[in-house]
């Protein structure tokens, strides 16, 4: 197992997001709300 993890990738991907995807994860991390309540998380998406 140690011997596949040995050698590093030859391959660097140097990944570039769209511009919709960027304002989708934006909008949604502002709508979402997590609430601790008696050692519960809670999650509500507001919108």
């Amino acid at each position: 197992m140690a011997k596949i993890y040995s050698h590093a990738s030859p391959k660097h991907n140097n990944l570039i997001p769209k511009d919709e995807t960027i304002r989708f994860l934006l909008n949604y991390s502002k709508a979402l709300s997590v609430i601790d309540y008696n050692k519960m998380k809670f999650e509500a998406l507001l919108n």
